[in-house]
């Protein structure tokens, strides 16, 4: 059985070889089935899918992409079946779909942690989970998870640095940042050893090189400077600046989350999991699970499906 999970820029498959990432962004017309053709490996294959690329502004409306992706899955995956907000799987777009992910993942884990509020922090957003509540979270939209604290809009590669900064301290000169898409979240982390080359998979806003050098660059933009102007002393400033505005408002989030709610264990998986593990004192998932943790939506509504056996035994 294959596991994925359709993002708006990630389409991501956990199967038997392992943990597949590709950077697959909707809004540019993305080659789904193409990339998830280089997966099957027999005939009529069954496929567990979640999404939360239905959002992409290329869709006029929610229901648009989700009917999008499910025609690009069932061309490779006719069998498919896809996790909705109801907690159960459908065999066609239906509304329930959009924006599924997170549940999966609290579906997966609340059974080995009982009592804990869940971070996922990927590439584009943060995903805070109270696992013990289960029962009220299904059915939650976007909109009320953003209301209730639920998602935080920030993540590891993709934030726009001027997002969350409106100014930065310049060795004691307080200076105004420009709001221009020049600098992304993965070239802080990149320079502050956070994230590798390897793990900035999407695009840079320059649509330049991926190395420490050019992130820096990019950063010294943001306060429409050259790195020659700045130096590196600068560009790192405006790096470790966003670091901490970004570990603050996620940080908060997950403690109040867990304090209004009673439970006693903080556990991180996604990208960000080794850093803000550290900062929340919590449990990176990567130590306990390993890779899998990366793709956490797209291994959970895998096992999700062979515990509720929603396919045949013969299929798999």
């Amino acid at each position: 059985m294959i596991g994925i999970d359709v993002g708006g820029a990630n389409l991501k498959v956990v199967d038997d070889n392992g943990v597949h990432i590709h950077y697959c962004p909707l809004w540019e017309k993305a080659p789904i089935a193409a990339l998830l053709e280089q997966h099957v490996t027999q005939s009529d294959e069954p496929a567990a899918v979640v999404m939360s690329g239905e959002l992409a502004d290329c869709f006029v409306n929610k229901m648009q992409g989700i009917s999008f992706i499910v025609d690009a899955v069932r061309k490779v995956f006719n069998s498919a079946r896809f996790y909705g907000v109801d907690a159960r799987f459908h065999e066609n777009a239906v509304p329930q779909l959009a924006s599924a992910n997170w549940l999966v993942s609290a579906d997966f884990l609340r059974t080995t942690y009982p009592r804990a509020v869940l971070l996922d922090i990927g590439s584009t957003t943060a995903d805070i989970i109270p696992l013990a509540h289960f029962s009220e979270l299904t059915g939650l939209t976007d909109l009320i998870r953003l209301q209730k604290g639920f998602l935080v809009y920030t993540g590891m590669l993709r934030t726009n640095i001027a997002t969350l900064l409106q100014s930065v301290d310049l060795d004691g000169v307080r200076t105004p940042v420009s709001t221009e898409y020049f600098a992304a979240s993965a070239d802080a982390h990149l320079v502050l050893g956070n994230i590798t080359q390897g793990q900035y998979n999407c695009d840079t806003p320059d649509h330049k090189e991926k190395t420490r050098e050019a992130s820096l660059r990019r950063l010294a933009r943001v306060v429409c400077a050259d790195l020659e102007e700045i130096g590196e002393t600068g560009a790192m400033q405006i790096a470790r600046q966003f670091r901490d505005t970004q570990q603050k408002i996620v940080c908060d989030a997950v403690r109040h989350c867990a304090s209004s709610r009673y439970e006693d264990k903080i556990i991180v998986a996604g990208i960000g999991a080794p850093l803000f593990a550290r900062e929340l004192g919590g449990i990176d998932l990567t130590q306990e699970m390993g890779d899998v943790t990366d793709a956490l939506p797209a291994f959970a509504v895998k096992e999700i499906a062979l515990r509720d056996r929603v396919f045949p035994l013969s299929t798999w």
